[in-house]
């Protein structure tokens, strides 16, 4: 079983990108191909999917994703291909939020995720992830995030509304672009 992948990316496609490790290529499902350069190195961790027909891996840019990943994967009715689906649109802390609020709006934006699957993944996930899945980098991007919106002028309850909306892998200057978007909305 492999649980990463250190290497330049080859190739990018519609749902997967080609990783260079030492010359061998490995394709990867990945939530968001486009966000890689070809030709840059990454750490990508991965899911080994191992069914009778198929052999397949999905890539996350963090271990925080692939532990919410794995949770995901464990509700009843989401399939590997769905899962990897959320973290195309949404961010880790906006999920996680999502689930443990009982957001199904925010879940059923999502691609083959419709009401019933959104309540089963709050059935099986709500209070189940919080600490082990979000780090404490993550917390401190938000902490920032905060800090520089109200020095703006705007009021930490808007704030709060919106920071689950917001990407935590964005630089600190676009999750501040985003943040502005959402609260001019």
């Amino acid at each position: 079983m492999y649980n990463y992948f250190n290497g330049k990316i080859a190739m990018t496609n519609s749902d997967s990108v080609v990783i260079d490790v030492n010359g061998v290529g490995y394709l990867i499902y990945v939530p968001n191909p486009f966000s890689y350069e070809i030709g840059k190195d990454y750490k990508i961790y991965v899911y080994n999917h191992i069914r009778e027909d198929t052999y397949s891996l999905y890539g996350f840019k963090s271990m925080d994703e692939l532990n919410l990943f794995m949770k995901l994967i464990n509700v009843k009715g989401m399939g590997p291909k769905v899962a990897s689906g959320i973290f195309a649109t949404g961010s880790i802390n906006g999920i996680v939020d999502a689930i443990n609020k009982e957001n199904l709006l925010y879940l059923t934006k999502f691609p083959k995720i419709g009401e019933k699957l959104a309540r089963q993944i709050v059935l099986d996930l709500k209070g189940k992830v919080y600490s082990d899945v979000v780090s404490d980098e993550n917390d401190n991007n938000a902490d920032e995030l905060i800090s520089v919106l109200e020095n703006l002028g705007y009021k930490t309850a808007e704030i709060k509304k919106i920071i689950p909306l917001i990407d935590s892998s964005k630089s600190l200057e676009e999750q501040v672009k985003d943040a502005l978007k959402s609260l001019l909305k």
